[in-house]
């Protein structure tokens, strides 16, 4: 265990510099510099210039990349172009939203998914059945911002019930106090999450139940109930487990979609500004924590896996 995890570490760092790098590259393909965005499109070339070479982009791109590299290294993101604050800082202010935001409906989604999946696969090929495949796949084929806008249109706007914007809480404290605003958004996620997670719990848990220790169980005379819940369900959820490491990044990005629709403060709405304001050093520092997210959440799907089956062995 201590050999793979010390050899997924290894590969993990490779991956994430070849992330950087791709990432870094591409930004400064399209935008070699932020000086018009920052300055404005009227800045004088003395003061692009001076801006340039304040900054380091008048210096050759693999000298860019280097600093970039020395300063990731020590934790340290750089300054918004736009913001005039640390990344860092901006980064610990949303994470938290952002975070409540993806976990709240991670978790319900895999509560409301694992028991879908399995009443499915026990009554296959029957009404509800049919009904509930017919639902996922009619969702699951719904962007997520076209959800979005359903839930507005029919609880907000249609019945008025819920408020259309998200909690505007500064803390997470707060947004926790105002559950009202966040049940659109987190409902949005939800949504698009059974749809995905519930069609593969159904697959797993009908392959399960042709297993020959299904058929032992129920002939020792356990109870059907004993036999979904001791037996089929553990044996089941392995795909879920995988979904929800690789689920992972989500709990720090949130969602951006869902975040712009909803004008929720966090680090998907953060991207989306800076994407537009062309504010390298966020978008390089948040592409970067994906990245570490993603292999971070690979491996927790792998050694979470070994632990609830102890026939997977990782070498």
């Amino acid at each position: 265990m201590i050999t793979y995890i010390l050899r997924r570490t290894a590969t993990a760092v490779i991956v994430v510099i070849g992330v950087m790098l791709a990432i870094f590259a591409a930004l400064h393909l399209v935008y070699p510099s932020p000086a018009r965005a920052v300055l404005g499109l009227k800045a004088t070339p003395q003061a692009v210039a001076a801006f340039n070479h304040t900054h380091g982009y008048d210096r050759p791109l693999w000298h860019q990349f280097l600093t970039y590299i020395n300063q990731t290294v020590h934790l340290n993101f750089g300054e918004s172009l736009k913001q005039n604050q640390s990344v860092g800082q901006l980064f610990k202010e949303n994470a938290g939203r952002s975070a409540l935001l993806s976990g709240v409906a991670l978790v319900i989604a895999v509560l409301i998914a694992v028991p879908l999946g399995i009443a499915q696969a026990v009554k296959r090929n029957s009404i509800f059945d049919y009904t509930a495949t017919g639902v996922s796949f009619f969702l699951y084929s719904w962007p997520i911002f076209f959800v979005c806008l359903v839930l507005i249109a029919v609880f907000s706007l249609k019945l008025n019930w819920l408020p259309f914007e998200a909690s505007q809480a500064t803390s997470v404290f707060g947004v926790v106090r105002d559950a009202k605003s966040m049940i659109l958004p987190v409902s949005a996620l939800v949504i698009v999450s059974v749809a995905a997670f519930s069609r593969y719990m159904r697959s797993s848990a009908l392959d399960n139940l042709a297993q020959d220790y299904i058929k032992v169980a129920r002939a020792k005379g356990l109870s059907e109930r004993s036999v979904l819940f001791r037996h089929l369900t553990r044996n089941s959820s392995l795909p879920i487990i995988t979904l929800v490491g690789l689920s992972l990044p989500d709990l720090l990005a949130g969602n951006l979609i869902v975040e712009s629709v909803f004008n929720y403060q966090g680090l998907g709405l953060l991207f989306f500004t800076a994407l537009g304001n062309e504010d390298y050093p966020i978008l390089l520092a948040y592409t970067l924590v994906g990245a570490i997210l993603v292999v971070i959440g690979n491996l927790v799907a792998d050694i979470a896996l070994t632990l609830a089956d102890p026939r997977i062995r990782l070498i």
